[in-house]
């Protein structure tokens, strides 16, 4: 991709998902598994139903959402029975190639550098930095507010980047958000994710303790519990 196309591509992507709340909304759909409508959304984000339509519409136009129909039940009087507009994911990828910026190579020489640091503990200083920032994330919130504790951890982790859902009283993440199964030490990235979910829970729920089983499979979703 040369520096003009690359130029052209971001400004749509900007002009698309560059808005945070937006590029939230897009991520809660993509993660959830069945459509949100923007009731549904308007209540999570805290924002006016027609200001969560015009996100919704816009991610649609642009071909990251597409528009489902689905009848609702159990109400009644005026549009009783009739479908409801819904939002679900396409599979619309964000292919953006970045040739003066690898990622991917900055994330695997930290992990040779904590390797290298502490060779006999490196996967316990993963594991306590990811405490310590699970723990910042945690106390950023107004805890007195916590209705559904896993959709609260959810919500947050996804405006941290995580595709994380909730599956009864578990907390599933789909896509490694560190890649792990593509390192030389994918034990050190884990330890990493599992410290992040301990320390949020040290202080949402201090008196349990989570656990984060982790899978680097491509198809399985590394799952955390209490």
């Amino acid at each position: 991709m040369d520096v003009r196309n690359l130029e052209l591509s971001l400004n749509k992507l900007t002009a698309t998902l560059g808005d945070p709340t937006r590029r939230s909304i897009y991520l809660r759909i993509r993660s959830s598994q069945e459509p949100l409508t923007a009731a549904i959304i308007a209540n999570e984000f805290g924002i006016h139903p027609n200001v969560a339509r015009h996100h919704l519409d816009r991610l649609a136009d642009e071909g990251y959402l597409e528009v489902t129909r689905r009848r609702q039940s159990g109400k009644s009087g005026p549009g009783a029975g009739r479908p409801a507009k819904c939002y679900a994911s396409t599979d619309k990828e964000i292919d953006l190639r970045f040739p003066t910026r690898r990622l991917d190579l900055l994330v695997d020489l930290l992990v040779r550098t904590v390797i290298r640091l502490a060779p006999s503990d490196g996967t316990q200083v993963a594991l306590d930095v990811g405490r310590d920032f699970g723990r910042d994330l945690a106390n950023s919130l107004d805890l007195d507010s916590i209705d559904d504790m896993f959709e609260t951890v959810a919500t947050m982790l996804r405006h941290e980047g995580f595709e994380i859902v909730v599956e009864g009283d578990k907390l599933l993440t789909r896509y490694c958000p560190f890649g792990a199964s593509n390192f030389e030490h994918p034990e050190v990235l884990c330890a990493l994710d599992r410290g992040i979910m301990a320390g949020i829970f040290d202080v949402i729920a201090p008196s349990q303790a989570a656990t984060l089983e982790a899978n680097l499979g491509p198809s399985h979703a590394c799952v955390t519990s209490l």
